[in-house]
């Protein structure tokens, strides 16, 4: 499913072969399944188009009037795209939450946009980013490094939450910033989160009554699972499903699973799914369908993909939702402490950093005098020193408070990685901040959510190459406005686990899982992964990335082995590297869509 757009005044109707013209004035195509509303403004002048998914009624767009609302991309559930055309120009509204990226080339003395970085690379010929790559590999902690880029060169994403005006002269794009995270305080925060959680998993429920779910067994799959069950028809069950390890059913995450599917057995039809050996981590990474970037389940697809298999050919779904996207937009970033010093709310602070302190079985005394100094550091300052501290550490700054935590830097690293990070740190520290003046904790959680929202979006073309639907609602726009607009008082202390969720689902989730403080970890799956398809990860430790000096060869080969010898090790950089190998390789085996400016009506090839 991808749609886009051309403005060029040499070569109207630009787009790819395939694909089909939306509009009268060939600006919008549209290549695959793509929801789409349109709505001709009165005088005819003006025609908007709704695409993605969106949870309007279908008489809301007919009311909006000649002037849109600054609020019509997160308006309404899912994630959706707003396009405004008329003779003058093209304006693109952008959803906040990144949940349904667009991106951007020049082209042929006008410009194209598209939801495919990939499609606009064809059209181009761009080359892969290499600095792109590094940061996704080596700070991937630290997304504002390469805000706005992509993965291939001279193709850039139009900023979220923004309202972009593209001449049909093919002039500079137009640039305002619509949507900003300012604190809420006309109703209470788990009130906001329940109506829009709700909102987003019904409207799913709605387009598709045979829609499954993940219900591991934790509180965010869990929570979609239930407003899931309640939205759903009477009569119509919720296929929810649990994965286990074959041979294991009593683990804890399955007991919880249990517990919810039983409190509403005459809603849902649990299902559990084994996973062998066969759906190990790392197992047939190199078949990764070619997708926009890396996708986030590459190291973990062939459980992925082996799920979504049996989800169409068992229960012949076509919808699926998960609980990705909670873990990001729910947990407080520990930066929070430096806000309650900032805004001098000094015993909160002392407090949650004692709690902190005990739950990382640490010192409150460094982190309370981290606090203090970061209270005092503009975003711009961090940015700027970050840069003498990209090559040099090895060690993790996870759980500290500091404006853009490190992971520990890999032996692995190759000569040509740190000159790469240190000019993405000087160009972020040199770009204006689209939302100066927020909270430290909201900021990094916009750049966060964004961040995963953007990824989730790989994960769901790799969905979409066994025919499901992927939806994750924790990361609608909707979702996230109403969690990221909570007052600093209101907002959850650093130490606790999700209590926003917990009291937004009040009443709709058995007590055990409601306040449930942990869950389960796949570590030792990994490890395992890595032993049984070693062959397969040293061959892709002599690809692309060696050849473009982003990593040595011989040193990682070295560090895969001690991490499939077992020697306890951090995997987190060296899955990024493997899994951005694997994507290599699938954007170079792949073939790439074709462009025609060939004219064709709307609805027609």
């Amino acid at each position: 499913m991808i749609f886009g757009g051309s403005g060029s005044p040499s070569r109207p109707g630009f787009r790819p072969a395939g694909s089909r013209h939306l509009s009268s004035r060939l600006h919008t195509w549209a290549l695959g399944a793509v929801p789409v509303r349109s709505v001709a403004c009165p005088g005819g002048r003006r025609q908007v188009l709704i695409l993605g998914r969106c949870g309007a009624e279908d008489s809301d767009p007919h009311r909006l009037s000649s002037t849109l609302p600054e609020d019509i991309a997160w308006r309404w559930p899912g994630a959706y795209t707003v396009i405004e055309e008329s003779e003058e120009a093209v304006v693109i509204h952008t959803d906040p939450a990144s949940a349904r990226p667009i991106y951007l080339v020049g082209h042929d003395d006008g410009w194209v946009w598209s939801s495919s970085a990939r499609a606009l690379a064809s059209l181009t010929r761009a080359t892969v980013d290499a600095e792109r790559l590094a940061c996704s590999i080596f700070l991937p902690s630290i997304p504002t490094l390469s805000e706005g880029r992509t993965f291939f060169a001279g193709v850039e994403q139009l900023p979220p939450g923004c309202r972009i005006v593209l001449p049909n002269d093919g002039s500079d794009p137009h640039t305002a910033t619509v949507w900003r995270p300012d604190p809420d305080e006309s109703r209470p925060p788990a009130e906001r989160l329940r109506t829009a959680l709700f909102e987003s998993v019904t409207a799913r429920v709605v387009s598709d009554p045979e829609v499954s779910c993940d219900l591991s067994g934790g509180l965010d799959s869990t929570s979609v699972a239930a407003l899931a069950a309640v939205a759903l028809p009477y009569g119509i069950r919720l296929n929810a499903i649990t994965i286990h390890p074959e041979g294991d059913i009593a683990g804890a995450d399955l007991h919880y699973a249990h517990q919810a599917a039983d409190a509403y057995s005459g809603r849902i039809n649990h299902r559990l799914l084994a996973m062998s050996a066969k759906h190990l981590p790392y197992t047939a990474m190199s078949a990764v369908p070619a997708t926009d970037e890396p996708a986030p389940s590459t190291i973990t697809q062939a459980r992925l993909m082996g799920q979504f298999r049996w989800l169409r050919k068992e229960l012949g779904a076509r919808t699926h939702m998960t609980g990705d996207g909670g873990d990001s937009l729910l947990f407080q970033p520990p930066v929070h402490l430096a806000d309650l010093v900032r805004h001098g709310r000094m015993r909160r602070a002392v407090t949650e950093g004692f709690g902190w302190a005990r739950l990382r079985r640490t010192s409150p005394v460094p982190l309370l005098h981290d606090a203090i100094l970061v209270s005092r550091t503009t975003r711009t300052r961090a940015l700027t020193k970050l840069v003498d501290s990209i090559g040099g550490r090895r060690h993790s700054d996870h759980g500290r408070v500091c404006w853009f935590p490190l992971l520990p830097y890999p032996s692995w690293a190759g000569a040509a990685a740190a000159p790469l990070l240190s000019a993405s740190a000087l160009r972020a520290a040199s770009s204006p901040d689209r939302m100066p003046g927020l909270d430290a904790s909201v900021r990094t959680l916009v750049d966060d959510v964004r961040e995963v929202a953007r990824t989730a979006v790989a994960d769901a073309e790799l969905a979409a190459a066994s025919g499901i639907d992927l939806n994750n609602p924790f990361l609608d726009p909707l979702v996230v406005d109403a969690v990221l607009r909570t007052p600093i008082d209101l907002r959850p202390p650093l130490h606790s686990y999700k209590p926003l969720l917990s009291r937004a689902m009040a009443g709709l989730l058995p007590h055990a899982v409601a306040n449930r403080q942990t869950k389960g970890g796949f570590d030792t799956d990994h490890y395992a992964g890595l032993r049984a398809n070693i062959p397969e990860l040293l061959e892709l430790a002599h690809g692309r990335l060696a050849e473009m000096g982003l990593i040595d060869a011989a040193r990682m080969v070295r560090s895969l082995g001690q991490a499939a010898a077992g020697v306890p090790m951090s995997l987190a950089t060296l899955e990024q590297a493997l899994g951005s190998e694997a994507w290599l390789a699938a954007h170079a085996r792949e073939p790439e869509p074709t462009w025609t400016s060939t004219p064709a009506g709307p609805g027609h090839d």
